[in-house]
């Protein structure tokens, strides 16, 4: 039996966070660590009370032929890291760590080559994540250093998507 490394650790749990998921189109779990401790989990899904789309039987963005990475108003579901940050205290999340894995809820493979979109890259900075660590396949991952964030805004760029 072979033990994974702490960072594949936590990559594994945010993708069994993301199973919790009930958006249409992608899967993603988020867990938030500090000090080696769970400080919180979330995963891509409509408001508490709110029907979501596997409700529904639709995507919204689907329908209307939205692409990826635009016309978040459109889309019912509060993402993954959003949902984590909105669950955690902030003073647990200063210097923390977020883990996130996605996956293709139609083939139940790992989707690589993802990152946090633009508001989700804001609220990792204002509650003081340290750096975003995201699942490419099921061995390896690419860290993101939410400094680099502050320093390269990319909400300056004129560019839709992520």
């Amino acid at each position: 039996m072979t033990r994974p490394d702490k960072i594949n650790y936590y990559l594994d749990i945010a993708e069994t966070v993301s199973e919790r998921s009930t958006c249409l189109r992608k899967h993603y779990g988020a867990i938030i660590v500090k000090n080696d401790i769970i400080v919180s989990t979330g995963y891509n899904g409509a408001p508490r009370g709110r029907k979501n789309c596997s409700d529904i039987g639709y995507c919204m963005r689907d329908k209307l032929g939205i692409p990826r990475g635009e016309r978040y108003e459109m889309c019912r579901s509060v993402h993954a890291e959003a949902n984590a940050i909105i669950a955690a205290d902030r003073d647990k999340m200063l210097g923390s760590t977020l883990y996130m894995a996605c996956e293709d809820p139609k083939t139940g493979e790992i989707v690589g080559g993802v990152c946090s979109c633009m508001m989700c890259k804001r609220m990792a900075i204002n509650a003081g994540i340290r750096e975003v660590i995201v699942r490419e396949t099921k061995d390896t991952f690419t860290v993101y250093s939410v400094s680099d964030w502050i320093e390269n805004d990319d909400s300056l760029s004129g560019k839709f998507g992520y």
